[in-house]
């Protein structure tokens, strides 16, 4: 059982218009201060709205369909793994046992369904004898020949021989149905051993090992977190005013505290329809009682898989969306990005 749910490596921050910060960057006394001084100013780029926040990345639980003992748990932290690969094993003698008894079962069906198909041969044979004695018994009463109670004892023959034919028959397909429940009760345990083996459901990086062999788990525990390195986005909150000229799928851009010297291009993928006062952890305190917007602008799949042994969540920086949807990109948000 695969349950996913979205885990915040870190708490979204968010700020309010970067216009308000009057630092500037030679006073700044961390990096991310620097950044933000540097790309700060109320009328620094016209028609671009911009906020700061923290990379994210999608995450997923990797949980056990049943109950069992933990075996082996073959992937450590920090792991890239590929989607199916095996996470860890739990378990699966009980399992082997209840499958080679119900192959077994399967085999005494057919086995039986045999016995059935030569009970309706020996019947049909049956029939057919009496069938012809019947007929022979009826030509005769019909010359005088033979006595009514001989036509009834032929009748009651030939009866008798109808109902065991039926009754073989049915034998069968009573053979059949067992036989088609014991496939498919051997189907049902190949599919719990197969969920014995816990697989990854993406490519991803693992974050968390939950687990160690020897562990005794129950049904729907997770047994490792991974983060979906394909969906990696961050969370701005932004005012009304330049949220209500934001579309889906608009151009956006993003900077981080490690690496300044690199415009990430993104696209707003999400708007909240709802909105929400500043988060407390926000840089700005005065902002704190405004009512912003989150939207979310997430990195292109194809920029991530080119470099995701550098995806890390966490990561403090700036994002950057068009307030004006006609607004240039500047100079300084041109889309750089390392060879």
């Amino acid at each position: 059982m695969i349950r996913s749910s979205r885990f915040f490596l870190s708490l979204a921050l968010a700020a309010a218009p970067l216009a308000l910060i009057p630092a500037r960057a030679a006073m700044a006394e961390t990096k991310f201060e620097a950044l933000l001084a540097r790309f700060g100013g109320e009328d620094r780029y016209e028609g671009i709205a911009s906020s700061n926040g923290r990379i994210e990345a999608q995450s997923v639980d990797v949980a056990t369909k049943y109950a069992g003992r933990v075996t082996e748990v073959l992937a450590d932290e920090g792991d890239v793994v590929e989607a199916g690969a095996v996470l860890a094993q739990l378990d699966d003698r009980d399992t082997q046992a209840q499958l080679l008894a119900a192959q077994a079962a399967v085999m005494q069906a057919q086995a039986g369904k045999q016995v059935a198909e030569a009970s309706v041969m020996q019947a049909q044979s049956a029939l057919d004898v009496a069938q012809t004695n019947f007929d022979r018994v009826t030509q005769l009463h019909t010359d005088g020949h033979a006595s009514q109670s001989a036509l009834d004892d032929a009748t009651n023959a030939l009866n008798s021989a109808k109902a065991s034919l039926a009754s073989a028959k049915a034998q069968v397909s009573n053979s059949d149905a067992q036989i088609a429940a014991g496939e498919a009760e051997v189907e049902r345990l190949k599919i719990a051993l197969d969920d014995l083996t816990i697989r990854a459901p993406i490519r991803g990086r693992v974050l968390y090992r939950l687990r160690e062999p020897g562990e005794v788990i129950s049904a729907g525990a997770p047994v490792m977190t991974m983060l979906d390195l394909a969906d990696v986005y961050m969370n701005l909150y932004l005012p009304a005013p330049v949220v209500g000229t934001l579309a889906a799928n608009d151009e956006a851009r993003l900077i981080l505290d490690p690496v300044p010297q690199y415009v990430i291009p993104a696209r707003v993928t999400f708007i909240s329809p709802q909105a929400q006062f500043t988060p407390k952890s926000v840089e700005t305190a005065e902002e704190r009682e405004e009512l912003v917007f989150r939207v979310k602008l997430t990195i292109p799949r194809d920029l991530l898989e080119k470099f995701e042994n550098r995806v890390k969540s966490g990561v403090r920086g700036l994002g950057f969306v068009r307030a004006e949807p006609g607004a240039e990109w500047p100079e300084d948000l041109a889309v750089n990005v390392p060879e």
